[in-house]
Protein backbone atom coordinates (compact mmCIF):
# COMPACT_ATOMS: atom_id res chain seq x y z
CA UNK A 1 0.00 0.00 0.00
CA UNK A 2 1.28 3.43 -0.87
CA UNK A 3 2.05 6.06 1.73
CA UNK A 4 -0.83 8.39 2.47
CA UNK A 5 0.19 11.95 1.74
CA UNK A 6 -3.02 13.55 0.57
CA UNK A 7 -6.36 11.82 0.88
CA UNK A 8 -7.67 13.60 -2.21
CA UNK A 9 -5.38 11.30 -4.26
CA UNK A 10 -7.61 8.32 -3.43
CA UNK A 11 -11.01 7.25 -4.75
CA UNK A 12 -13.75 5.99 -2.42
CA UNK A 13 -12.96 2.29 -2.92
CA UNK A 14 -9.27 2.87 -2.15
CA UNK A 15 -10.14 4.89 0.97
CA UNK A 16 -12.32 2.07 2.31
CA UNK A 17 -9.35 -0.34 2.12
CA UNK A 18 -7.11 1.82 4.29
CA UNK A 19 -6.75 0.36 7.79
CA UNK A 20 -5.97 3.52 9.73
CA UNK A 21 -7.51 5.79 12.31
CA UNK A 22 -7.96 9.42 11.29
CA UNK A 23 -6.97 12.19 13.68
CA UNK A 24 -8.50 15.64 13.31
CA UNK A 25 -6.65 18.22 15.38
CA UNK A 26 -7.64 21.67 16.54
CA UNK A 27 -6.38 24.40 14.24
CA UNK A 28 -6.71 27.22 16.80
CA UNK A 29 -3.36 28.95 16.52
CA UNK A 30 -4.40 31.69 18.91
CA UNK A 31 -4.69 29.25 21.83
CA UNK A 32 -1.82 27.47 23.58
CA UNK A 33 -4.16 24.49 23.84
CA UNK A 34 -4.41 24.46 20.04
CA UNK A 35 -0.63 24.21 19.83
CA UNK A 36 -0.68 21.39 22.38
CA UNK A 37 -3.39 19.63 20.35
CA UNK A 38 -1.38 19.81 17.13
CA UNK A 39 1.91 18.78 18.76
CA UNK A 40 0.29 15.80 20.49
CA UNK A 41 -1.28 14.74 17.19
CA UNK A 42 2.09 15.04 15.44
CA UNK A 43 3.74 12.95 18.14
CA UNK A 44 1.22 10.18 17.53
CA UNK A 45 1.47 10.44 13.73
CA UNK A 46 5.26 10.52 13.58
CA UNK A 47 6.45 8.57 16.62
CA UNK A 48 3.82 6.61 18.53
CA UNK A 49 1.49 5.16 15.84
CA UNK A 50 2.92 6.14 12.44
CA UNK A 51 1.55 3.08 10.64
CA UNK A 52 -1.88 3.16 12.27
CA UNK A 53 -2.88 6.81 11.90
CA UNK A 54 -3.33 9.57 9.36
CA UNK A 55 -4.16 13.19 9.91
CA UNK A 56 -7.10 15.07 8.53
CA UNK A 57 -6.54 18.78 7.99
CA UNK A 58 -9.36 20.60 9.77
CA UNK A 59 -9.32 23.79 7.63
CA UNK A 60 -9.34 21.74 4.42
CA UNK A 61 -11.99 19.44 5.89
CA UNK A 62 -14.25 22.42 6.67
CA UNK A 63 -13.55 24.03 3.28
CA UNK A 64 -14.79 20.94 1.46
CA UNK A 65 -11.87 18.52 1.19
CA UNK A 66 -13.76 15.55 -0.20
CA UNK A 67 -10.96 13.04 0.35
CA UNK A 68 -10.68 13.98 4.01
CA UNK A 69 -14.45 13.95 4.48
CA UNK A 70 -14.75 10.57 2.75
CA UNK A 71 -11.99 9.12 4.91
CA UNK A 72 -13.67 10.32 8.10
CA UNK A 73 -17.00 8.97 6.89
CA UNK A 74 -15.57 5.49 6.24
CA UNK A 75 -13.03 5.17 9.08
CA UNK A 76 -12.87 5.66 12.81
CA UNK A 77 -11.80 9.18 13.63
CA UNK A 78 -10.42 10.80 16.77
CA UNK A 79 -10.81 14.53 17.24
CA UNK A 80 -8.41 16.49 19.42
CA UNK A 81 -9.79 19.88 20.42
CA UNK A 82 -8.13 22.69 22.34
CA UNK A 83 -11.17 24.22 23.99
CA UNK A 84 -14.83 23.81 24.78
CA UNK A 85 -15.87 25.00 21.30
CA UNK A 86 -14.98 21.49 20.01
CA UNK A 87 -14.53 22.73 16.43
CA UNK A 88 -12.82 19.54 15.24
CA UNK A 89 -15.52 17.30 16.69
CA UNK A 90 -18.42 19.43 15.46
CA UNK A 91 -17.02 19.75 11.94
CA UNK A 92 -16.27 16.04 11.70
CA UNK A 93 -19.74 15.09 12.85
CA UNK A 94 -21.36 17.68 10.57
CA UNK A 95 -19.58 16.55 7.41
CA UNK A 96 -18.76 12.89 8.01
CA UNK A 97 -20.63 11.42 10.95
CA UNK A 98 -20.04 10.44 14.54
CA UNK A 99 -16.45 10.39 15.77
CA UNK A 100 -14.97 7.32 17.46
CA UNK A 101 -13.46 9.45 20.21
CA UNK A 102 -13.25 13.11 21.17
CA UNK A 103 -10.35 14.40 23.25
CA UNK A 104 -10.21 17.91 24.73
CA UNK A 105 -6.78 19.21 25.73
CA UNK A 106 -8.34 21.24 28.54
CA UNK A 107 -9.25 17.98 30.29
CA UNK A 108 -5.49 17.39 30.75
CA UNK A 109 -4.73 20.77 32.29
CA UNK A 110 -4.64 20.86 36.06
CA UNK A 111 -5.31 24.00 38.07
CA UNK A 112 -1.60 24.18 38.92
CA UNK A 113 -0.58 24.14 35.23
CA UNK A 114 0.08 27.46 33.60
CA UNK A 115 -0.62 27.11 29.90
CA UNK A 116 0.31 30.29 28.09
CA UNK A 117 2.84 29.57 25.35
CA UNK A 118 1.88 29.20 21.70
CA UNK A 119 5.47 28.39 20.81
CA UNK A 120 8.54 27.44 22.84
CA UNK A 121 6.52 25.37 25.28
CA UNK A 122 7.61 25.16 28.90
CA UNK A 123 8.15 21.84 30.70
CA UNK A 124 4.58 21.76 32.04
CA UNK A 125 3.14 22.30 28.57
CA UNK A 126 5.44 19.65 27.06
CA UNK A 127 4.21 17.22 29.71
CA UNK A 128 0.62 17.92 28.68
CA UNK A 129 1.56 17.28 25.02
CA UNK A 130 2.94 13.90 26.06
CA UNK A 131 -0.14 13.04 28.14
CA UNK A 132 -2.50 13.95 25.30
CA UNK A 133 -0.38 11.96 22.82
CA UNK A 134 -0.51 8.95 25.15
CA UNK A 135 -4.31 9.26 25.39
CA UNK A 136 -4.64 9.46 21.60
CA UNK A 137 -2.37 6.41 21.18
CA UNK A 138 -4.40 4.42 23.68
CA UNK A 139 -7.61 5.25 21.82
CA UNK A 140 -6.01 4.28 18.49
CA UNK A 141 -5.08 0.89 19.97
CA UNK A 142 -8.60 0.38 21.37
CA UNK A 143 -10.24 1.32 18.08
CA UNK A 144 -8.00 -0.94 15.98
CA UNK A 145 -8.45 -3.84 18.40
CA UNK A 146 -12.23 -3.42 18.26
CA UNK A 147 -12.24 -3.15 14.46
CA UNK A 148 -10.12 -6.28 14.04
CA UNK A 149 -12.53 -8.55 15.95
Amino acid sequence: MREIKNLSEFNEDEIKKIKKVGIVSCSGEDLPEGTISRLATLEVLLKKRPFDTTTICLPLFIAGGEGDRMFAKNHPTITVDGCEKLCAKKATEKYSGKVACSINVRDFIKDSDEVKNKSNLNDSEKKIVSEVADAISLKVDEILKENNK
